[in-house]
């Protein structure tokens, strides 16, 4: 059976400390089922309740022989210790504090668990984008779409030379403002695109961006100038863009019905962007749809006709994606098992915080689980209860591993979307003084008595983080100048929960237990929990790092449902087509059809 030039050497780019795949597998998911610190780290802390506790969720939680060298590590230190150091040498490892052999071994553990992300262009050079193509485009933008579409085409050249036929069509699922189709359909790819977005603003921000690339004409109009200049001189000049007041006002200058339509009152936005069909070239068709699922017989039913001289029976589609969200990329990978005419998947999935959850929640309470009637964005239970079949996990392998199955809850697959090894000193210390801020503020909250303490245990237990928790007020994102100090953060809090409509629950709860709290006051809080602040930057330091196993566990579940399509799938992989240090989510999972 002739070979995919493409296909990389193992189907998964896994450590080579693994003698195998199956291995690298088994491993993975032994850990991730088993790993009790994994699994705290990655699903149960909770920043909110990070100071609400005493003697807080660090002392509580972390290893007691952790403890020492984290506190004293100074955080970019620890992020290289984490990441970067090598562990063989002691004395590479930086601080005044030797790391316990156990934090080592965990160290060593993720390292080994998380998918290699190194890079390697599809092809020595790729072609420049064009500067007509590249608008609107962010340099990460760029060089994603760059590489990708040379990915791709290096692909579809290679599944031709195998198979024998080409590709017909290129299904972008999520298209958004279709970067990636309008390079495909443009030279030197020249594709054949249908771009699939249920945000219409989108798909008309796409289309003008196809005019101004060329790939597109905007629509030509016939009209009465005579006319049309009239009635534009008799509307109010705030309507010149209303198509109902511009007829209302034809109307009323005596304009008779059959003339109006000669008139043509549409602005020019409104005018509709035409496609020509060329031999040779790439064309793009928009479909307008959200996919609630795998089947794309709705998709495929809004396809123009027969332009390309393909019937339906001969279409032979690839479904592509460069960071498709959530469940999206779970639709584009099952679209190959479920679509006839689907005969290969390269899917670049993120935003895995948007997945749903299959499985429901667990069977029986994992060490280290911590309650909370309202978590950091009040969807963990919600999400767990849908047992959504669409969700994660996708394979059998995870779905029932153990008898059980590996769960990862929406903290866990939040935290899978960072990128430690992209942080700086400045960029870290920034984010780690924000978390700083909201946990110093809800146990504020919680001494004022804007929120509760909530007991989860029998009556005779001895209160602890993991059988208490707060019903913390979920704030989210303020303006930038009230994160400059905690004062500022306290008063921009303040005035959001009292004057925003979203948070009318709170606001007479506020006003009566907030509206008395004097600067004096709020930095005496700032100031008690000052030295306890590296201990958040450690633990969330952690989270991030551990993190790295949850994103290869979904990518790995991913890959192990299309092998488990064997019937179908004829070959399937993961590799990297971005460079990490631009684009963290750079794993593609592939499959290709018998």
């Amino acid at each position: 059976m002739s070979h995919f030039e493409t296909r990389p050497e193992r189907p998964l780019p896994y450590s080579d400390e693994f003698s195998s795949t199956d291995e690298y597998v088994e491993g993975l998911l032994n850990f991730a089922a088993h790993s009790d610190l994994f699994r705290f780290l990655c699903g149960g802390v909770h920043i909110l309740d990070f100071f609400t506790t005493e003697p807080g969720l660090f002392a509580a939680a972390v290893p007691k022989d952790w403890q020492e060298y984290l506190v004293h590590t100074k955080p970019i230190d620890l992020l290289d210790f984490l990441m970067r150091d090598d562990l063989s040498s002691r004395d590479s490892v930086p601080g005044s504090v030797a790391p316990p052999e156990s934090l080592v071994q965990y160290v060593r553990d993720i390292r080994k668990f998380s998918l290699r992300r190194s890079f390697r262009p599809s092809r020595p050079k790729l072609p420049v984008l064009p500067r007509q193509v590249a608008l609107g485009m962010k340099t990460k933008k760029i060089h994603e779409v760059t590489h990708f579409a040379g990915y791709i085409d290096r692909l579809a050249e290679d599944v031709a030379r195998v198979s024998g036929a080409e590709f017909t069509h290129f299904v972008d699922f999520g298209s958004g403002q279709n970067y990636l189709g309008r390079t495909l359909a443009s030279p030197p790819y020249n594709k054949h695109i249908v771009a699939v977005e249920s945000k219409e603003a989108n798909m008309a921000g796409a289309k003008d961006l196809d005019i101004l690339s060329g790939l597109a004409e905007r629509e030509k109009r016939v009209r009465n100038k005579k006319l049309y200049h009239r009635v534009r001189e008799a509307v109010d000049p705030s309507l010149l863009n209303d198509e109902e007041a511009l007829k209302r006002v034809a109307k009323e200058l005596g304009v008779p019905d059959e003339d109006i339509t000669t008139i043509d009152l549409r602005s020019r936005k409104e005018l509709e962007a035409t496609y020509a069909v060329e031999e040779g070239k790439g064309t793009i068709q928009y479909v307008v749809g959200r996919l609630e699922h795998a089947d794309l017989t709705d998709v495929l039913s809004q396809l123009r006709g027969q332009e390309h001289g393909v019937r339906q029976e001969d279409l032979r589609m690839v479904a592509i994606s460069i960071h498709s969200c959530g469940n999206l990329s779970h639709y584009g990978i099952r679209s190959m098992i479920l679509n006839p005419c689907i005969r290969a998947v390269a899917i670049v999935g993120c935003c895995y915080n948007l997945l749903t959850e299959k499985l429901g929640p667990p069977t029986f309470k994992p060490p280290f689980s911590r309650p909370t009637l309202q978590p950091v964005n009040a969807r963990v239970a919600r999400e767990s209860e849908r047992r959504d079949p669409q969700g994660y996990p996708m394979s059998e392998r995870v779905s029932t591993y153990g008898g059980d199955g590996i769960r990862l809850n929406i903290t866990a697959r939040m935290m899978a979307c960072q990128a430690p090894q992209n942080w700086t000193d400045e960029e870290s210390d920034a984010f780690f003084t924000r978390h700083f801020y909201r946990a110093v503020l809800q146990k504020i909250f919680l001494d004022k008595g804007v929120i509760s303490r909530v007991f989860h245990g029998k009556e005779t237990d001895k209160e602890t983080p993991f059988n208490s928790s707060t019903n913390p007020v979920v704030i989210g994102s303020l303006r930038k100048q009230c994160y400059t100090s905690f004062t500022a953060y306290v008063r921009g809090a303040i005035a959001k929960l009292t004057t925003n409509s979203d948070f009318s629950q709170y606001s007479q709860t506020i006003k009566d237990k907030m509206g008395n709290i004097t600067d004096g006051e709020i930095a005496q809080y700032e100031e008690a929990f000052r030295h306890r602040k590296r201990e958040l930057s450690a633990v969330w330091s952690l989270m991030a790092f551990s993190a790295c196993v949850v994103e290869s566990l979904i990518v790995t579940d991913r890959w192990l449902f299309l092998r488990e399509h064997a019937d179908v799938v004829r070959d399937c992989w993961v590799e990297t087509v971005f460079d990490y240090r631009e684009s963290p989510r750079n794993l593609v999972v592939v499959g290709i059809k018998k």
